[in-house]
């Protein structure tokens, strides 16, 4: 079986189960896996699937100046091997289109990864194109092994032109979560060799998201303040998430609608967020519950009637990719409202299996809302219909298939 390095931004991290439980499948199908890190953890919890991966992880310097020594002992040992002088060039070629400290930071943490890399490695595989990817891309020239990429949403969408095609060019392979991505990607890679950009949805573990048995409120309809209708959000409070907006829909609706409303997820502007729904005067239905571990989120799924995601595309074009926690909460047969942004309508299609309305329009996400608020019959058929979709296609047996027969070939080769 081959033995790759997973580069990764940070580990483990709350936000990322998909990454987690690729990495355990790929695992338990026979991969010699070790991880690598950028940063250290900073979450206060880790899911109950980072316990069960088995690869030992080791932690790049996060900022070159807090470890000169490390750094030095690695300039010494590669500046001498073959590789590192085209490694040397490729990242002189970036740092004069992107002259910033954190280009160098990448460089640094490349030569300590080809410096402290375990033997018998034979590829690395860097989750995000952006700056996992250049540290691989570094690294896997000093040490001449080839490399690949998984590319996921942020990364793709923020990421410069003229670094996509160069890092597309260079890489063994690229793996994407979404068909909107794949094409993108795909346009961008060598004429000849569009075919290395494949497409892995993500998809569901079922054993860990199993059916469960719904209590029944059909008769909770928005008019009995003491059974209000339960809505739940899942996602950093980041821009893209448009939960700004989703605060305004909620305080646009009528006063005399009885619903709560659950936000589960960290991020930089949730204590703005707080503050907005203060202002609001919606504050007294909102529960903030922060970033919670997979057991806790999967409780709130299965309380929940409704489950809403107001993307949008953010000012620097950072955009969702195929959100997880839409798989997550139709798996448990939550009605679920988002908008037709991305990758999304891959997932949901529109009065089937959920409702989508157009991004950044707060009238019509108030009235789908209002909708699913007042009609718990349909508030059942779409989450059925959801929960038949994700469960029939949207297993992760598929993607993770895909990527054990890609790193079979390199290692092979």
């Amino acid at each position: 079986m081959p033995k790759v390095a997973f580069i990764l931004k940070g580990y483990p991290r709350l936000s990322e189960t998909f990454i987690a439980q690729e990495i355990l499948a790929l695992e338990q199908r026979g991969l010699d896996v070790v991880l690598y890190s950028l940063r250290f953890p900073t979450d206060p919890a880790t899911h109950e699937i980072n316990d069960r991966i088995k690869a030992p992880v080791a932690y790049l310097p996060e900022y070159l100046f807090q470890e000169p020594m490390r750094l030095f002992r690695a300039f010494y040992a590669v500046w001498r091997q073959p590789g590192f002088r085209p490694a040397w060039q490729a990242f002189h070629r970036d740092l004069i289109r992107d002259p910033t400290p954190n280009r160098v930071r990448r460089f640094g943490q490349a030569m300590v990864l080809a410096y402290e890399l375990v033997d018998n490695v034979d590829q690395l595989h860097a989750h995000f194109i952006h700056t996992p990817g250049s540290v691989a891309r570094y690294a896997a020239l000093i040490r001449g092994l080839p490399w690949s990429v998984s590319a996921h949403a942020k990364d793709i969408w923020t990421l410069p032109e003229w670094e996509k095609r160069e890092k597309l060019a260079a890489c063994a392979w690229a793996v994407t979560c979404t068909a909107t991505n794949r094409d993108h990607l795909a346009a961008l890679a060598p004429v000849d060799e569009a075919d290395k950009i494949d497409l892995a949805y993500h998809g569901l573990d079922f054993e860990r998201f199993p059916k469960s048995d719904r209590p029944d409120r059909s008769n909770i309809n928005g008019r009995d303040a003491q059974t209000p209708v339960h809505i739940v959000s899942v996602g950093r409070a980041v821009t893209k998430k448009g939960y700004d907006g989703l605060l305004q829909t909620l305080a646009a609706l009528p006063d005399d609608l009885a619903w709560r409303f659950s936000h589960i997820g960290g991020g930089p502007l949730r204590d703005g967020l707080m503050k907005q729904a203060e202002k609001l005067g919606i504050a007294d239905r909102m529960d903030w519950r922060g970033a919670l571990v997979q057991t806790d989120v999967l409780a709130a799924l299965q309380s929940a009637d409704i489950f809403v995601l107001a993307s949008k595309i953010a000012a620097d074009g950072d955009r969702d990719g195929l959100p997880n926690v839409l798989m997550e909460a139709q798996s448990q047969g939550v009605a679920c409202l988002s908008t037709a942004v991305s990758a999304i309508p891959e997932l949901i299609e529109d009065g089937v299996g959920g409702l989508l309305v157009p991004p950044d329009d707060v009238t019509a996400l108030g009235s789908a809302l209002q909708e699913l608020i007042t009609d718990p019959a349909l508030r059942q058929r779409l989450g059925a219909a959801g929960q038949d979709r994700v469960r029939n296609d949207f297993s992760m047996d598929g993607g993770i298939d895909r990527l054990m027969a890609r790193f079979d070939a390199i290692a092979g080769a």
